[in-house]
């Protein structure tokens, strides 16, 4: 898996965090490993930050979360979403984060969001369940 560079949507992000068990948090633990290169924006952090802190499970607190994502800006890849807008995307939110993925020419990028999901024949996304089944440690 070492070179594939992913893009971690933000309900990725948070679910791997909130259930480390899971596939997503599999996803992260292969990253913290450094079997996979992972890339995000600000935009998607900062969703993060808004979102994390919503979960029953989350047991940081708002400073730990942001350090969190602070710490994020050292061990990702960080790009800046391009501004060429998907007139077929649905959700007009979810446009950062396929910005991410195109700026950054990344392999994957890797949600849950339906939305985005349904652009998977143009673009290279996959759920997270997806990705493991192919390139699962």
């Amino acid at each position: 898996m070492a070179g594939l560079r992913v893009v971690l949507d933000t309900n990725v992000l948070v679910s791997g965090l909130a259930y480390p068990a899971s596939v997503p948090g599999r996803i992260l633990s292969a990253w913290q490993q450094g079997s996979l290169d992972v890339i995000l924006s600000k935009y998607i952090l900062d969703e993060m930050i808004r979102v994390l802190p919503k979960l029953s499970r989350n047991k940081r607190s708002s400073a730990e979360i942001r350090d969190l994502a602070d710490s994020f800006l050292f061990v990702a890849e960080i790009f800046e979403p391009t501004g060429k807008a998907d007139e077929t995307l649905r959700g007009s939110k979810d446009q950062p984060v396929l910005g991410t993925l195109l700026a950054a020419q990344a392999d994957y990028l890797i949600t849950g969001d339906k939305d985005l999901l349904a652009l998977a024949k143009r673009y290279p996304i996959v759920t997270p369940a997806a990705f493991w089944d192919r390139h699962g440690i």
